[in-house]
């Protein structure tokens, strides 16, 4: 088990890292204003399911076979620059009525899941960040290590849904007024569409 200092020095560390501005919860940001909070939620969902897959990875000692590797280190990093830059295609090119339309149909929904699980599994960023963080608070002396990584992989997820959520609910709320204008859409899709191209060439130009 972990001890109870190092589980909580961790979450701290975890929420201040979720809070810090970058590509996620960028992506929670303006997803929840454009589509409506519970679009966001969704997105939030899909974040940690991909956070789920990497916790398992570095348990299972994945992801330092994925780190050392530099052929699957671009396959990853192309994909989600790809995916970024198909995102900020839609966005251009979406109508000011469309935004936010499906926000609460069920498909949508799906879509939105599907979305924040893309997002996160094709940062190859997320996967060495995990692998170089969570070891960290692990103690050998405390039991198996694939157990504690496994718990502060769950703790790093909590704080995410807390952090992430957060700013799923209040974004949502701002975007519902922000989409009552025409004008204001038309500006929203334009700024989704500027931020995903810029977190695309990010990831593009991202080395290990």
């Amino acid at each position: 088990m972990i001890a109870p200092h190092a589980a909580i020095a961790f979450f701290a560390a975890s929420v201040l890292l979720a809070l810090a501005p970058g590509p996620d919860n960028v992506f929670v940001l303006l997803q929840s204003a454009m589509r409506g909070r519970a679009a966001g939620l969704r997105v939030v969902l899909g974040l940690c399911t991909g956070l789920l897959v990497h916790t398992a990875a570095v348990a299972a000692g994945l992801a330092a076979l994925f780190a050392a590797s530099a052929t699957a280190f671009a396959v990853v990093k192309w994909a989600g620059a790809l995916y970024l830059a198909w995102l900020a295609w839609q966005a251009f090119r979406a109508p000011a009525g469309e935004i936010g339309s499906a926000a609460t149909g069920q498909g949508d929904g799906w879509a939105m899941y599907r979305r924040g699980v893309i997002m996160n599994l094709t940062n190859p960023k997320v996967a060495i960040f995990f692998l170089a963080f969570l070891p960290q608070f692990a103690d050998p002396s405390r039991g198996a290590i694939w157990m504690q990584v496994v718990l502060l992989g769950a703790l790093f997820i909590l704080a995410t849904l807390l952090v992430f959520g957060s700013i799923a609910w209040f974004a949502g709320a701002v975007g519902l007024w922000l989409r009552r204008s025409p004008r204001a859409r038309v500006a929203l899709n334009r700024a989704a569409g500027t931020v995903f191209l810029l977190l695309a060439l990010r990831l593009a130009v991202a080395e290990r």
